[in-house]
């Protein structure tokens, strides 16, 4: 059986579904849900040869989404719909007795804050009720937990130095705009810095450490430490870490419309009273920026995701460099989606995979790296974002 119920239809959710319908073998019955049924009717039309089902449901009703899940009696449900509602399905899950998987952590809606404590709280109900709930299967978090997880397994006794390099070497050739949810982005973006260092977190003003890094076939990029939530697990589950930091790259004319927004507090999360009416300003601005699902059909360039490792192996201090590059082109002329989108969408249906062929089904929540990485690391090669390695470079970091 496999059965999978998608809840999201953005730019995720629409290579989610494409990829889910692209291995049929795997996924016999698929449902696409969103609030907006209009945008999975859209979606299912341009898949051909595999029928998709599609429903609306508001991912914040939980008797909703229960009655969803009853009714079509998934054995999955893919979590692409926004973080604040990710525990609203979890708790669905536990009452419709449905697994679970995501691409990000659990964020309040009031409250720009990344940490895993709200889903990990949820460890003893899953295990209970026999369900597995896997946690940021996009790819960072995701992917970049499988290398790690990977590096560990075959290439490293004792990781010590962990840096996730991200860089978006792309041009959506608009003045501004986000490459997923603009809420989500700025959040992430205007937050403090955090990265760990023996044994503690240790906390930067946004965007204050900053250095340029040489990205594989892109050159080099100015490169932002910023904090990102699958630091927290990596650390949690490697404990020989002594130090886990995140990078992103960021264009000085984007940073230049940022800082402009958050000076004029277009990027505040509270509320404002305007013209008798409460409105958020960070989602008026979401409204009026450029849908990020529908950048692909002019994006060039492409990105390039990856962890540099240094650590020991038998004895000898190693260094080791593990990475995808995904042409935005490439993504679009496949799914309709940019490349931001595809790297998330595709390990989620990989994740999604793995659960159904029983290699990543245990009772309980659990992170990507607490799984095996090799069967995810060879789906990746072959679902459409291919990996390379490199041993004893250095690694700028």
């Amino acid at each position: 059986m496999g059965r999978v119920l998608i809840i999201g239809a953005g730019g995720v959710g629409t290579v989610v579904a494409k990829k889910v319908a692209q291995n049929s073998d795997v996924f016999t019955e698929i449902m696409l849900a969103s609030r907006t049924k209009s945008k999975c009717d859209k979606i299912a039309s341009e898949i051909q040869g595999v029928k998709i089902q599609t429903v609306a449901v508001d991912a914040d009703n939980v008797p909703e989404l229960v009655a969803l899940m009853r009714s079509f009696k998934p054995e999955l449900v893919i979590n692409v719909a926004l973080p604040y509602q990710d525990l609203h399905i979890m708790d669905a899950c536990l009452e419709a007795g449905v697994n679970y998987l995501d691409t990000a952590n659990y964020e309040p809606l009031d409250e720009a804050k990344f940490e895993y404590s709200w889903q990990w709280a949820y460890q003893e109900r899953f295990k209970a009720a026999g369900l597995t709930a896997i946690l940021g299967c996009g790819f960072d978090p995701g992917v970049t937990g499988v290398f790690t997880a990977y590096a560990a397994k075959h290439h490293f006794d004792e990781i010590h130095y962990l840096d996730i390099v991200d860089c978006n070497g792309g041009d959506h050739h608009k003045a501004f705009a986000t490459n997923f949810n603009p809420e989500i982005n700025i959040r992430e973006i205007t937050q403090k810095g955090r990265y760990y260092e023996d044994g503690q977190w240790k906390e930067t003003e946004p965007q204050e450490i900053h250095k340029p890094l040489t990205y594989p076939n892109i050159g080099v990029r100015e490169s932002y430490l910023l904090y990102h939530e699958e630091l927290e697990s990596l650390v949690k589950n490697y404990p020989t870490i002594k130090r886990a930091r995140f990078w992103m790259t960021f264009g000085q004319e984007y940073l230049t419309h940022l800082r402009v927004m958050q000076n004029i507090g277009m990027t505040r999360i509270d509320p404002i009273l305007y013209n008798g009416v409460e409105i958020v300003p960070i989602q008026f601005l979401k409204a009026v920026l450029p849908n990020p699902g529908e950048l692909g059909e002019n994006y060039t360039g492409e990105t390039s995701i990856g962890c540099r490792i240094r650590g020991v192996k038998d004895g000898r201090e190693q260094t080791y460099y593990v990475w995808n590059n995904c042409s935005h082109q490439a993504a679009y002329e496949e799914t309709g989606a940019q490349g931001v989108s595809y790297t998330t969408g595709v390990p989620a249906a990989i994740g999604a995979m793995m659960f159904f062929r029983g290699l990543w089904r245990k009772p309980g929540v659990y992170n990507v790296e607490e799984f095996d990485p090799d069967p995810f690391m060879e789906q990746l090669k072959l679902q459409g974002l291919p990996w390379h390695e490199d041993f004893g470079l250095d690694l700028e970091l």
